[in-house]
């Protein structure tokens, strides 16, 4: 069987399905631009997302939403536009981060984490906001396990204070956290993850991600060292399919998920195709912000801490 080409690999992912812009630019802001300073001017965005199929015009509409939305400040000079981060969404592409690049491997201490969201009560939230805590903390990986109640066995205390500030509700719920009471014979708290969460479709998420990528892993040790351009495009398609796994990962201890569980397989994989290819794909982030600006700072240390060192 023919071996193929880093170049013909990229080709082939991007037709296998339709990429949403304003998702690709996330990617590559978190993944590439953040460790250089966090600004980019507008052509050099453009530059970087045009081999991965995003024209002019779709990066000018999802920068556009994403100032709308509030994760991204565009300023002007003359006619060139440049983003940076709006700084109250930098903390959240920072606990990304931390999820993204981070080994798996939280433990539990047998506690839980539980918001109470009541509504109809003196003091409480009504529907609207109930809503939006939900959502919001759906995302920190929180599940409903009853009216009002949404609850953790390892939540991220920062993200949680910050997506009850971003909502407005910091003062209208109850946080606490919650053990089992020895000697009343209940049933074991860990069994509340079969009742809140359903890990099937995340479980076969990681595994198609590794049955994606590993091919890759044999192709780029033939093939290295890919040429910049091609590292960049591959990095960027590997961390946008592992950051959206990652986001629809509730992140539950390692004691209260399956055995064998996937994402720990496909953390590997991810980790082993990013450090084929990151040196490469900063040639050419050096070179493309670069040439807007000659003094586009370098990735700093904070990037070489990813997946558990880069440089080693």
């Amino acid at each position: 069987m023919k071996q193929i080409s880093s170049m013909e690999w990229i080709a082939a992912a991007l037709s296998a399905e339709t990429l949403r812009s304003k998702s690709l630019v996330m990617t590559v802001m978190g993944d590439a631009i953040a460790p250089h300073g966090g600004a980019v001017w507008l052509g050099s965005l453009i530059e970087l997302l045009a081999p991965l199929g995003v024209t002019d015009r779709l990066v000018r509409t999802s920068v556009f939403r994403l100032v709308q939305e509030g994760w991204l400040n565009a300023s002007r000079e003359g006619r060139r536009s440049r983003y940076t981060f709006e700084a109250k969404s930098l903390a959240r592409f920072q606990r990304a981060d931390r999820r993204i690049y981070a080994p798996p491997g939280l433990h539990w201490d047998g506690r839980w984490t539980l918001v109470l969201a009541q509504t109809g009560k003196p003091g409480s939230i009504d529907g609207d906001l109930r809503a939006a805590v939900r959502k919001e903390l759906e995302w920190e990986g929180f599940a409903m396990l009853g009216p009002g109640v949404l609850a953790h066995p390892g939540a991220d205390s920062e993200g949680l204070a910050d997506a009850l500030q971003r909502t407005g509700a910091a003062d209208r719920v109850f946080v606490l956290s919650a053990g089992e009471l020895p000697g009343t014979g209940s049933r074991p708290l860990r069994e509340l993850v079969k009742e809140g969460w359903d890990l099937t479709a995340v479980a076969q998420g990681y595994r198609d991600f590794i049955a994606q990528f590993t091919p890759l892993l044999a192709l780029l040790r033939e093939d290295s060292p890919v040429a910049p351009a091609s590292a960049f495009a591959i990095r960027s398609l590997l961390i946008h399919a592992y950051r959206r796994l990652q986001l629809h990962d509730p992140m539950l201890p390692i004691e209260l998920l399956p055995d064998p569980w996937p994402g720990s397989d496909a953390y590997q994989v991810a980790r082993a195709v990013y450090l084929l290819v990151y040196a490469q794909a900063e040639l050419h982030i050096d070179a493309v912000l670069r040439r807007e600006d000659e003094a586009a700072p370098a990735a700093d240390d904070a990037f070489f801490q990813r997946f558990g060192g880069l440089r080693g």
